[in-house]
């Protein structure tokens, strides 16, 4: 061992061999020099381990061109698009809403131009990058006026800070949710600097609970929509229209975490527990917040409803420069925004809703094309079945949507050995792994994708 790991080249040595030299003039010398370091790094660990018995020769073309791959694999971007073919529509670590073309080219033409973000161009004065939007939110919704910050979790902070700061908040033990990466609603609510006041139970909570609980240090009666979880049995939660009596009756602020939020009813498509954005400030909550990103379809944003006078103590809070959001996520949401207004449908306009609302009969179809494009280029064991898809994001947890998938074996390949084959490919397809086989639900899929998926799988039968 200690033998081979003298053997073990100076790194100037290499840098000076004469096909290393040859990568030089296509590769940069960090790059070149990264590349050797982890390389020799690898077989330092592999002799020491006794897994590496001899070493190659350094000064031979074969050793200079093993070198490429790392280097171009470096020069990749992290970020990348990738095929969802989980079934999950608003998947979050698949970047949640899949946006409209029209969100695309909104990002494309403010991202390479100048833009009127903060320049009211009818005085020429500076303007607000809020007034974009504003009025659009305000017309679904029916709101008195809106916000935009760059989160749902900043509208929620940024709300309770500007308004229940170093006073209590009053919020159901039922609905002190734990969102996405370990975030407490308990936890923001003492960021806010604002004091928690929990009532009720878990499963039962009532209007006199909060009334109980209120106390002259009292500003907020929080409620939050428990989108990413269900409790079911002996349970009972007082009705919007109840606190928000209550709320005016006591001088204090009704607002309501919604967490995903939509702007049309969804029933339609089977998906019924999910309260819509103008209902909820029908009943008579003050505020409300939302993400852009989820059921509504756009960019990743935290949009804030209700009456004028909070939203403009909100605008002017410190906090709300902190939390603004950028000028690519504006121009994506305001584009977003319209597609819920005539002439057009945002069934078929906005993707998310596209995927929800596509009937079983459409879903069964591209499974079916895709199952007969495997089978075609030399896959013998592919079948389609029934499978259930799931809206996702933290929204309708115990809902799910009547799919079809397509299940693959592969000869040579365990399921696992192709999960990892498919994530490799240039555009990585991203299934599941059920039982030993590997399973793409349609419901996710565009027929766009189909074509990126077959040559992924002609890829790995070359392999």
């Amino acid at each position: 061992m200690y033998n081979l790991l003298r053997q073990l080249p100076q790194m100037q040595t290499l840098l000076e061999a004469a096909h290393i030299g040859v990568l030089l003039q296509t590769y940069s010398r960090p790059e070149v020099t990264r590349a050797l370091r982890s390389t020799l790094q690898a077989l330092r660990g592999g002799v020491r381990s006794g897994h590496i018995t001899s070493l190659p020769d350094f000064e031979s073309k074969t050793f200079a061109t093993s070198l490429v791959g790392s280097i171009e694999a470096r020069r990749q971007p992290n970020m990348r698009s990738v095929i969802n073919a989980t079934g999950i529509i608003i998947h979050t670590n698949l970047g949640r809403a899949r946006l409209a073309p029209e969100a695309i080219a909104a990002m494309q033409a403010v991202g390479a131009n100048y833009s009127n973000i903060e320049l009211d161009l009818n005085t020429g004065k500076r303007g607000s990058r809020y007034a974009h939007v504003e009025d659009l939110i305000c017309d679904l919704t029916g709101a008195d006026a809106a916000l935009v910050v760059n989160n749902c979790a900043a509208a929620v902070l940024l709300s309770l800070m500007a308004t229940a700061q170093g006073k209590k908040v009053i919020a159901s033990r039922g609905e002190l949710i734990e969102i996405g990466g370990a975030f407490r609603l308990p936890d923001v609510i003492e960021q806010s600097g604002a004091i928690l006041k929990e009532v009720g139970s878990t499963n039962k909570t009532r209007a006199s609970d909060y009334e109980r609980a209120i106390d002259s240090e009292t500003a907020v009666l929080l409620k939050s929509h428990t989108s990413n979880f269900r409790i079911v049995g002996f349970t009972s939660a007082p009705k919007r229209e109840d606190l928000a009596l209550l709320a005016r009756n006591s001088n204090t602020i009704l607002m309501e975490d919604l967490g995903s939020g939509v702007l049309i009813d969804l029933s339609a498509y089977g998906l019924r527990d999910e309260p819509v954005v103008s209902e909820i400030l029908k009943s008579g909550v003050d505020l409300v917040m939302f993400s852009g990103d989820k059921l509504l379809g756009g960019p990743q944003s935290g949009i804030i409803a209700g009456r004028a006078d909070l939203i403009g103590t909100l605008k002017s809070h410190p906090l709300c420069r902190a939390v603004r959001i950028d000028k690519l996520s504006l121009a994506a949401l305001e584009a977003t925004l319209r597609l819920y207004r005539e002439p057009h449908n945002p069934v078929q306009s906005v993707p998310v809703l596209r995927a929800i609302a596509q009937t079983v009969g459409e879903v069964r179809a591209r499974a079916d094309w895709l199952a007969d494009a495997l089978i075609a280029s030399g896959l013998e064991d592919v079948t389609v079945a029934k499978s259930a898809a799931y809206v996702g994001g933290g929204s309708l947890p115990q809902q799910d949507l009547e799919s079809y998938a397509v299940s693959v074996s592969a000869p040579s390949y365990t399921a696992d050995a192709l999960v990892a084959a498919l994530r490799s490919h240039e555009i990585p397809i991203i299934g599941l792994i059920r039982g030993d086989r590997f399973v793409m639900d349609a419901r996710t899929l565009n027929d766009e994708d189909l074509p990126i998926v077959m040559h992924a799988f002609r890829g790995v039968r070359a392999r």
